[in-house]
């Protein structure tokens, strides 16, 4: 019998990148109501799949995130009224969804300065929702496997933001998590330039990365893809009946869902939070920092003053040509560079490139 599947969409919902994206100056604007209906396609498809498939939505929005729907719990009192042409499941999802998305954003307001969309606060609420759905209480022991447990669970991280420097390390740590609990992070960059940590999250749990060439057609990436390449796609319209984020991931393994080409395994150093292209590597703690420090800051270990000499001494000299620090990360995502093995240096740092 075929298991049941839980699906976690976590939405961006920044109002000022969504202003952006809607903008008629783009090549292929995508305005936040127009998202919402393709994506209540994809949440509803879910949910047709098979009875017994669960399904939450967390917004993430600046400085916090909620829960927008949950398929096991009420969250609104705000029953909709029932409708002989209407799906009732289906039309549960989208009014609480349209509704708790449009009540968070009046209540946002207007603001001088939009703090960061907590979107590490959705992934690790995700997880944590994940978490309890899939451990069965214990009462169950010896009892015939029940359906309605959710076997290859994942999130689906829709992005329109670029990336935080100074969420590196919770990021981080929300990825292993998932490699822990066996939960695949899929990513679709709706807007903006390619994000480096998301990259990473979605080829750590064996999950997609795709960011949108054509924005106009965002329910065709999230719910088909072509055999062939995206490029192709783009050039030439095609659009062929294979599922892509719609799929769980045990049958992904007789379909083609596309994956990356190359992955921006770059970090974000722990004493400035900037992206860097070569790093120095505490041997106790494994910190990463953008120069040879005499105590990590971290583990409080002091390093020899030969290593640290030695350190600086091949340390390369930055110049306004080859600098990438100090730049935005819209600049730093795009070039890629792949992950090299750190150079041990006994007894104190050694040299990430």
């Amino acid at each position: 019998m075929e298991k049941a599947s839980h699906l976690s969409v976590i939405v961006d919902l920044s109002p000022t990148q969504w202003h952006l994206s809607a903008q008629a100056s783009n090549q292929y604007p995508l305005s936040i109501e127009t998202f919402l209906s393709q994506l209540l396609a994809l949440l509803n498809a879910h949910i047709a799949s098979k009875h017994e498939n669960t399904l939450v939505v967390f917004g993430a929005l600046p400085g916090k995130s909620v829960m927008l729907y949950s398929s096991t719990e009420l969250l609104t009192d705000d029953v909709p009224s029932l409708d002989a042409n209407s799906y009732l499941p289906f039309k549960l999802v989208d009014s609480t969804v349209v509704q708790r998305i449009m009540n968070e954003f009046d209540a946002i307001g207007e603001l001088e300065e939009e703090p960061p969309c907590a979107l590490v606060g959705a992934v690790t609420k995700a997880l944590c929702y994940i978490n309890r759905i899939t451990h069965p209480s214990s009462t169950t022991t010896g009892v015939a496997e029940d359906p309605s447990i959710v076997h290859d669970p994942r999130i689906l991280i829709l992005s329109v933001s670029p990336d935080l420097s100074s969420s590196y390390i919770p990021i981080m740590n929300a990825i292993f998590s998932a490699q822990k609990l066996k939960v695949t992070i899929d990513v679709c960059k709706v807007y903006g330039p390619d994000t480096v940590f998301l990259q990473q999250a979605a080829h750590l749990t064996n999950g997609s990365y795709i960011y949108l060439e054509r924005r106009d057609a965002l329910l065709q990436y999230l719910i088909v893809i072509s055999f062939c390449s995206l490029s192709y796609l783009v050039a030439h319209h095609i659009l062929l009946l294979q599922m892509s984020f719609l799929s769980p991931p045990s049958i992904r393994k007789i379909l083609a869902v596309p994956k990356q080409d190359k992955i921006d395994f770059r970090a974000a150093c722990f004493c400035h939070k900037n992206i860097v292209d070569i790093g120095f590597v505490c041997s106790v703690c494994l910190s990463i920092f953008c120069q040879p420090l005499p105590v990590c800051s971290t583990c409080r270990t002091k390093f020899p003053i030969n290593t640290l000499k030695r350190l600086n001494a091949v340390r390369p000299t930055i110049t306004p040509a080859n600098s990438r620090m100090g730049l935005p990360l819209a600049n730093l995502n795009n070039a890629t560079t792949p992950r090299q093995t750190p150079t041990p240096a006994p007894n104190g740092m050694s040299s990430l490139r």
